[in-house]
């Protein structure tokens, strides 16, 4: 396993960490079972991923809990991250989720405490301030944000500091690449990653829009009909796909899985930290660790970029996967 400094702090991360979204939160994900969760937990860190990845929204706090009691007597070998929710961050509030979450994971100290999502309603100065008196008291180790474009972003450090910015980012989502990476390279901040496989399309699920779960189309990719859309794009589905049987015949290529493939691509762009991936079971994460054990060649990267180059112009420079114009949540 490999090791990236986090922006400007002391934390010395795995490029893959593990994504505990799916833990706890069966309404969106599936049902699978504690045992397969724990165990999951367990084989990521016999590879050596010391970063794990939760936030009191998901699944309502459900999610913290099955990793606190995956993780048990372990925890002290790894860092914590977590995420305040958006209408959690006015100060009282805020300290109170810190301490649920953790209350939830059974720990003293969350490593990496993020604002999940941009908000309007408190100003980032007193959203800041509690962060650094809960830091103080040793509560947190590390201020991160997740969801920031620039403009927030800049804002954000007018106020105080952060050593990450959690971003969706992957060959079929490249948004972050017009604004938001040359942002936080300027400011020393370290990008993690989610949403590498955009929700299985890049692990080869899926050879047509119409078998795509409704509750995995509803992003900007998928045409504004479909249930659940947010947006009132035209999509780019047709796009998508041509690109997913290119991208499968490059990774066929290299002799691949196309997973390993799409995540390889991600761990090799600049100012990236680490790259966030769930799983379920000790399987998934196995497959997901062999990106981190082989660099793709910088000619494997450009015929990546070029397959992927129409989606990333197609959905521009805005962010946000679900959302457009004045509904638009990152800036």
């Amino acid at each position: 396993m490999q090791y990236r400094q986090l922006g400007a702090s002391g934390l010395e991360v795995s490029v893959l960490s593990f994504g505990a979204w799916q833990l706890g939160d069966p309404a969106y994900w599936g049902h699978g079972t504690d045992e397969d969760g724990a165990a999951a937990v367990h084989a990521a860190l016999d590879l050596g991923i010391n970063l794990f990845d939760t936030a009191e929204g998901y699944g309502n706090g459900e999610s913290e809990t099955a990793l606190g009691k995956a993780l048990g007597s372990k925890r002290r070998q790894v860092f914590v991250a977590s995420k305040v929710s958006a209408d959690h961050c006015a100060p009282a509030r805020l300290r109170r989720s810190c301490e649920d979450s953790l209350r939830r994971l059974k720990t003293d100290v969350i490593d990496l405490y993020q604002v999940h999502w941009p908000f309007r309603d408190v100003a980032f100065q007193e959203a800041y301030a509690a962060l650094a008196q809960l830091k103080q008291e040793g509560k947190i180790r590390e201020i991160g944000v997740s969801n920031f474009g620039k403009q927030d972003l800049e804002g954000w450090m007018e106020h105080g500091d952060c050593v990450s910015d959690q971003l969706a980012y992957s060959l079929l989502f490249r948004a972050i690449e017009y604004e938001i990476v040359p942002a936080c390279q300027r400011h020393g901040v370290g990008i993690l990653t989610y949403m590498p496989l955009m929700q299985g399309l890049l692990a080869g699920r899926w050879q047509s829009a119409e078998d795509v779960p409704p509750n995995r189309r509803r992003t900007r990719h998928f045409a504004p009909a479909r249930a659940e859309v947010r947006h009132d794009e035209p999509g780019c589905e047709s796009l998508v796909f041509d690109a997913l049987h290119r991208i499968r015949a490059a990774a066929e290529d290299v002799g691949a899985p196309m997973a390993t493939v799409a995540i390889g691509w991600v761990m090799a762009q600049p100012g990236v930290s680490s790259v966030i991936v769930g799983a379920r079971d000790p399987k998934q994460v196995e497959r997901n660790a062999e990106a981190a054990d082989r660099a793709l060649p910088e000619e494997v990267l450009a015929q990546l970029n070029e397959i992927a180059d129409p989606i990333k112009t197609a959905l521009g420079p805005n962010p946000d996967l679900w959302q457009t114009g004045d509904d638009a949540r990152i800036r």
